[in-house]
């Protein structure tokens, strides 16, 4: 399978069977995989920050840098493609708490925080995430199947989407993806 790999800051989306998107060092930034299962289209955004609003300037040069920009962005596009909206299939990792062990910043929570409010005013809910703790994390999601692994701590795994039926209400949240062998 060809690997297209998402940096740090980036957004890619495809509709091509045997590709595979990837994204590395999820620590308190967040990857989002979104995937439509009936048009066989995904796609991957690695954000940083959860606001462009601390600068505005950065946030128009580099939109995928920050959440309030980036995911708007990602919807878009894959909708572009021939997804639609309804039937999109929401992921989430990361937002972990890495070098700032006395929770001054708290920017994966923060980044979590707004990506959840994003989705919610846009009328999706997240299918599973992996959130929180301090691994860094790496997501792939495979464009011809939907499949979508996560490696952390050296273990890779199959998440395994619950039916769309079953999406996280903003309540529940954590950890929460049921992992496949």
């Amino acid at each position: 399978m060809d690997q297209i790999v998402v940096g740090m800051a980036d957004c890619r989306v495809s509709d091509a069977p045997g590709q595979v998107l990837a994204t590395y060092a999820l620590g308190s930034c967040i990857g989002l995989a979104v995937y439509d299962p009936k048009a066989l289209v995904g796609g991957l955004l690695h954000f940083m920050l959860p606001d462009s609003g601390i600068d505005p300037a950065r946030g128009r040069e580099n939109p995928y840098m920050f959440a309030d920009t980036g995911i708007p962005l990602l919807l878009d596009q894959v909708c572009g493609r021939g997804a639609s909206r309804r039937r999109l299939v929401v992921h989430a990792a990361g937002g972990a708490q890495m070098m700032d062990r006395e929770c001054v910043f708290e920017i994966g929570k923060r980044n979590y925080l707004a990506m959840r409010r994003i989705l919610w005013k846009a009328g999706m809910l997240l299918h599973g995430e992996v959130v929180g703790g301090a691994n860094s994390r790496t997501m792939r999601l495979e464009i011809g199947t939907g499949r979508l692994w996560l490696q952390e701590a050296g273990v890779q795994r199959e998440l395994v989407p619950p039916s769309p039926q079953k999406a996280i209400s903003p309540q529940k949240g954590g950890n929460s993806w049921p992992i496949g062998s």
